[in-house]
């Protein structure tokens, strides 16, 4: 069911009478399943669309649409797909009890993968999801691959009835179809020789195959699904060592690297951190890969537009993993705006000490790490943490936290975001972009 949640003023169905709760019904005589189809069918600039107004009347509206113009509609989010694994590494899996019911939403939607960007298994993708798919063109795809032997896939997603991946893609990309990959990579199950054979695979799909992420397996104190051995070091070098072989072979074939190592695996291994020109447009950022290296870009790219904060005390909280880094950040800033800056590393309570992650922090941890702070003049905690509601994962509300500690405290992505305003501290306000801090 496709239903019009908001209307905009002076918009084309604004001025056709369409209202919030307006059922859309068809397009030039397609019916109407999700917002994928309105979206691809409007398209066209002349338009026949049949719809139910919330009264119960059924209305055919015909247009001619102005090339280029809006419809001007927003429709009521969508029912999401649901996933049918049951994988050894599901992080919601490793979510302990009590916590709000939309975080345990296990979502697995090419169509938000499309949309959003969302990584998706394919596992739930049935023929007429792949004509779909084919017909729209929803390209790039991003796409959790975890292994191309079918066996191994199968025992990864804990789904004896997961569909072949490798056909998939291959019937993907005949018909035109690009993707991201990403591989969970869990020692002992998809790593060695299934890694090898699925980066073969991949790498044999050219143009189609966009990148492919190696990630390592990461467990909470309440997984209960995954008992086998931990990333480790060593693992995570030989992870790597694959990845710069295979790097170097699509640099000198294809003109890059194509295959990325995720910052996790970096610092797991104690590998350097790869620059800037290494990720080149950054394709998988959101995966953790390059999070780190565009961080220190941002930070060296803002350093000039910093007002002088001499005299400040400034606390910055962050998690186990990322502390080593931070330094050499913080003296650049601090060398900069002659503030100083105190580094607070900080262990999450809520997930265990092995989820490292900053922006897993709950409130309860930027509690405990600034109660008892008196001598900051101010705190920078990571706004990953937050969510659009102001929550942190734990449920404490940002607002009412920040006013139980001594201290203002500003959620920063990459700290140039909160202190080039610190100038004028009524303007402080963080600004809305992705990142690692």
């Amino acid at each position: 069911m496709v239903r019009v949640s908001r209307v905009l003023p002076g918009s084309i169905c604004d001025e056709m009478g369409v209202v919030p709760g307006t059922e859309l019904l068809t397009v030039n005589g397609r019916e109407l399943g999700d917002f994928l189809d309105w979206e691809f069918l409007t398209a066209d600039d002349e338009l026949v669309i049949e719809a139910r107004l919330p009264d119960g009347e059924e209305i055919i509206y015909e247009l001619e649409r102005p090339e280029g113009e809006a419809l001007g509609v927003e429709l009521e989010p969508p029912t999401v797909r649901r996933c049918a694994n049951r994988c050894e590494f599901c992080f919601i899996e490793g979510l302990p009890k009590g916590l709000r019911k939309n975080l345990y939403v296990r979502d697995d939607d090419y169509r938000l993968s499309f949309a959003y960007g969302n990584f998706a298994t394919l596992s739930n993708v049935k023929e007429r999801d792949i004509q779909r798919i084919l017909e729209y063109r929803l390209s790039p795809l991003y796409v959790s691959v975890h292994a191309t032997p079918w066996e191994a896939r199968k025992k990864l997603l804990n789904n004896p009835r997961v569909p072949n991946i490798l056909e998939q893609l291959t019937r993907l990309a005949e018909g035109g179809i690009q993707f991201h990959g990403q591989m969970v990579v869990v020692p002992g199950l998809n790593d060695a020789e299934v890694l090898e054979e699925s980066l073969s695979d991949l790498y044999a799909m050219g143009d189609a195959c966009l990148s492919v992420a190696l990630v390592p397996v990461g467990v909470t104190q309440f997984s209960h699904l995954y008992d086998g051995r931990p990333m480790d070091p060593e693992n995570a070098g030989r992870i790597l060592d694959a990845v710069h072989r295979w790097e170097a072979r699509a640099l000198a074939e294809r003109g890059d690297r194509w295959v990325y190592g995720s910052d996790e695996l970096y610092l797991l291994s104690g590998y350097p951190l790869p620059g800037v020109e290494h990720y080149g447009d950054f394709s998988q950022i959101e995966n953790g890969v390059g999070s780190v290296t565009a961080l220190r870009q941002r930070v060296r790219e803002g350093l000039g537009d910093l007002p002088s904060l001499a005299g400040k005390h400034i606390g910055v909280v962050t998690g186990t993993s990322m502390a080593p880094l931070m330094p050499e950040l913080l003296d650049a800033i601090s060398e900069r705006t002659g503030a100083r800056f105190t580094l607070i590393p900080t262990e999450n309570s809520l997930f265990g000490p092995t989820t490292t992650t900053a922006g897993l922090l709950v409130g309860a941890d930027i509690r405990r790490a600034l109660s008892d702070r008196s001598d900051l003049d101010l705190a920078l905690i990571p706004a990953e943490t937050i969510n659009d509601d102001g929550l942190f994962l734990d449920e404490e509300r940002f607002i009412t936290l920040r006013e139980t500690l001594p201290m203002p405290v500003y959620p920063s992505y990459d700290f140039i975001d909160v202190l080039v305003h610190e100038g004028d501290a009524r303007s402080i306000r963080p600004m809305s972009r992705r990142g690692a801090a």
